[in-house]
């Protein structure tokens, strides 16, 4: 169903298809042996002209339980782009040896530039400050796993929603649901942009309130989806130091929570996150970064249609 596709947005694959890519990525989970082999032969690229640790480990480590290999480069002044080479043009040499390829950049499109100039499959791997399907899809899997569903649920998302492209990314996502209720909790300088409020409002009976602080919210929350002040986001240094410590998650504010609630956040973390909360079976967010070495699985052998 998605063989030769690629993934540059939330919305590329419909609610039926994301089930069904969910539904094997739930079964990787429960029997990772029996998908050892499921690549075998096949190769994956791994282009991040920006740093990663999460995202570029669990492509690689998805292609390699797999039984799959992986080539690439990791920052920009490793690949050809340092001398000048285009986008569109390192994706067409790079495709004359892969089978699928990961796409990490900078600037907003890029991902789209790409998968425009090849057959191969190309999956965004985050491009600036505007998606980052595959973490979405992480999110999506660890909310359907915690809480058996995806829709009906009530969940607020803190911090950065003026530039976090996961925030934007799992909004535009959750929206195609039906009875989602948003609380986008932010400092008036970091509200989510209009844009990504619009989904919102065109979504199946969704709504959204909005938030200054955790405490207005956090009574009645199913979900509390935590994000980081991105100091590279920022063009002023002072707004970044003035701003980043604004929301701090701790046990005392976790008291006020319902015991259902789950944490989440695609991490890296700095210190919106108290360490003491990882104690609290509430949190999350280790298991979602493992949810998304498996739904990240289940993606690379959906485009390659393998063993699906």
């Amino acid at each position: 169903m998605l063989k030769g596709r690629s993934l540059i947005e939330p919305l590329d694959f419909s609610v039926e298809e994301l089930d069904a890519l969910f539904g094997l990525a739930n079964e990787i989970a429960e029997a990772p042996e029996q998908y050892a082999d499921a690549c075998a032969g096949k190769l994956l690229a791994t282009l991040f002209y920006e740093p990663s640790t999460r995202t570029r480990f669990s492509f690689e480590a998805a292609m390699l339980r797999l039984g799959g290999k992986v080539i690439g480069f990791s920052g920009e002044a490793n690949s050809s782009a340092a001398k000048g080479e285009s986008i569109a043009d390192t994706i067409r040499t790079v495709a004359c040896y892969a089978d699928v390829a990961v796409i990490r950049h900078p600037k907003e499109g890029s991902a789209l530039v790409a998968a425009k100039r090849t057959d191969m499959p190309v999956i965004n791997g985050g491009d600036g400050g505007h998606q980052h399907p595959t973490q979405t899809l992480t999110d999506l899997l660890t909310i359907r796993r915690e809480k058996g569903r995806l829709n009906g649920l009530r969940i607020g998302l803190c911090g950065d929603l003026k530039f976090g492209r996961t925030v934007h990314s799992l909004i535009k996502a959750l929206s195609r649901y039906e009875d989602m209720e948003f609380c986008l909790i932010s400092p008036e300088e970091l509200v989510a942009p209009e844009y990504v409020v619009r989904y919102i409002r065109q979504g199946r009976d969704c709504g959204y309130t909005e938030a200054r602080h955790m405490k207005e919210v956090m009574g009645r929350l199913d979900i509390l989806y935590m994000t980081r002040v991105q100091r590279e986001r920022f063009f002023n240094e002072e707004d970044y130091l003035r701003l980043k410590d604004t929301y701090i998650l701790d046990a005392k504010k976790m008291k006020d929570a319902p015991q259902d609630m789950i944490v989440m956040h695609p991490l890296p973390r700095v210190n919106e996150i108290a360490p003491e909360v990882d104690e609290d079976p509430r949190a999350k967010y280790f298991e979602q970064a493992k949810n998304g070495m498996y739904v990240r699985m289940a993606l690379i052998m959906s485009l390659l249609g393998v063993g699906v």
